[in-house]
């Protein structure tokens, strides 16, 4: 009897190069992301002079198509064979798009017709998120395919999660720079996306350059052994949903980047409108809050390599709560005290952006071992269109919760007007009370998360053993073609 063909692994662990160039590509969707996030709502309304709830819309236009759009391209991304692979020709496909439609929405039409500004920035909006998820969605695909170790993966995710951070700082400080130097609104904005545009296509680019030996050398030793399913998109997302970390990491994500979007997008309506500060205090405001994130983002890495993921969640993220609520009740004169609370908000925000993404690739694994396929492209898939569905409801949710309370929209050429004590109220509880509650949500979500680092070692182990055992059917069987599509029907193997 024939000894078992040894399973091959990379003979070199995770480098630091291949660490840097994922990172980078995470510039590509979190540069255009962040400037969405933080200016766009506000941009809208107080820029082009759009009704609060159209605004709002414009977003909500996007997530129809990303219905289609976001699982659509996940799929057939499992499913590309190239010489590049499965993931690179999305990406490279999409990063000039990306950064034309991103520019595109800073651009102020000529007209004060709503329907007609409302219809511009809709259809504009439409072009851009088609290749921010060809970009976004494969990017973030390829941190199951560069490595399967646990550790490795919290290493890598920490990259990914100190250039998200990285980039809302650069954007938030080139937009400190470019408010500081131009005076025209509509002026300070179309620069400042045109920029952003260009750093995000070129980092797409480096981050293909920089990644693909690596990814290679894990597709060698898969491709023979793991199969990709074939099965129809319905039934591929039925299997992922049955996979109850996955329903877990759904939460985690959703009640964190809920909560967290709906702040930063009411963040300078609270500088300006409540605090009665000047605009430069909104971005040095979110600075903190980033640059607090930033550097502790590899001390919750450290962490989490001693006490698990789902702990250093569990910590953090109360941090965040209790700061949240403290921003509730600051008052005007308290300019200090909102810089501290800044602070302590960014402290819990680094692990929303390590645990999920770290917790993904997991995921998979569990999947390949009940399934016996690797479907990253729909797992990655959902959790991108939920991301982009977060941010959606909340930009939607901010801006018909202003129109509801009285909120006073301005043009670029206006002054702030007084807002109605309603609006005043409104804000505060956007900015405390309603993004805390959702947060905790997430808490209650990683409590149940089952997948800790001795049940992944056992996943593992068992895929290991797997396709040693297949290596040895293939090898004796060659030809023979009885045992293809095993698998297809998606059955449990656990």
């Amino acid at each position: 009897m024939a000894n078992p063909v040894p399973q091959k692994t990379p003979s070199e662990p995770l480098n630091l190069p291949t660490k840097l160039a994922y990172g980078v590509g995470e510039l590509g969707g979190e540069i255009p992301g962040n400037i969405l996030v933080f200016f766009l709502l506000f941009f809208l309304t107080n820029v082009a002079g759009l009704n609060p709830t159209l605004a709002g819309s414009v977003l909500l236009i996007g997530k129809v198509w990303d219905a289609i759009n976001d699982p659509m391209i996940g799929y057939l991304s499992d499913r590309t064979r190239s010489p590049l692979g499965r993931r690179y020709p999305w990406m490279l496909i999409g990063a000039i798009p990306l950064g034309i439609g991103f520019s595109l929405q800073w651009f102020v039409p000529p007209t004060s017709n709503q329907w007609l500004l409302f219809a511009y920035y809709g259809g504009v909006g439409i072009l851009f998120y088609a290749a921010f998820t060809s970009v976004v969605l494969t990017h973030n695909a390829l941190a199951a395919e560069l490595t399967q170790s646990y550790d490795e993966r919290i290493g890598l995710i920490s990259f990914k999660a100190a250039f998200s951070i990285g980039a809302s700082i650069f954007s938030l400080g080139l937009a400190q720079i470019i408010f500081a130097q131009i005076d025209d609104p509509s002026q300070e904005y179309r620069i400042l996306g045109t920029i952003c545009a260009v750093v995000a296509t070129l980092a797409i680019f480096l981050c293909v350059w920089g990644t693909h030996k690596r990814y290679k050398q894990i597709e060698a030793q898969r491709e023979s052994v793991t199969q990709v399913s074939f099965l129809p998109i319905t039934q591929q997302f039925r299997i992922a949903f049955s996979n109850f970390p996955f329903i877990c990491v759904i939460g985690i994500y959703l009640c964190s980047w809920l909560s967290l979007q709906t702040t930063a997008a009411i963040l300078p309506y609270f500088v300006i409108h409540w605090m009665g500060l000047p605009d430069h205090h909104f971005t040095q405001t979110a600075l903190t809050v980033q640059g607090t994130a930033l550097s502790l983002t590899f001390v919750w890495s450290a962490i989490a390599k001693r006490i698990g993921k789902r702990a250093i969640y569990c910590i953090g993220i109360p941090v965040t709560v209790c700061a949240l609520m403290g921003l509730f009740f600051l008052q005007p004169n308290q300019v200090g005290l909102m810089y501290v609370m800044a602070v302590f908000v960014g402290l819990g925000l680094s692990t929303a952006y390590i645990v999920p993404w770290s917790m993904l690739p997991d995921v998979v694994d569990f999947d390949e071992l009940n399934t016996g396929q690797r479907r990253e492209g729909i797992f990655y898939a959902l959790v991108v269109q939920i991301h982009k569905i977060a941010v959606a409801i909340a930009l939607f949710l901010v801006g018909k919760a202003l129109d509801m309370s009285g909120f006073i929209s301005t043009t670029s050429e206006q002054l702030p007007p007084t807002q109605p004590e309603s609006a005043l109220w409104t804000i505060r509880l956007l900015i405390g009370p309603i993004p805390a509650i959702v947060l905790m949500g997430g808490l209650a979500w990683a409590y149940f998360y089952p997948i800790s680092r001795s049940f992944h070692g056992e996943i593992l182990l068992q895929l290991i053993e797997r396709r040693n055992t297949e290596t040895l059917r293939d090898g004796g069987d060659e030809g023979d073609g009885e045992d293809e599509g095993d698998g297809e029907d998606g059955e449990d193997y656990g």
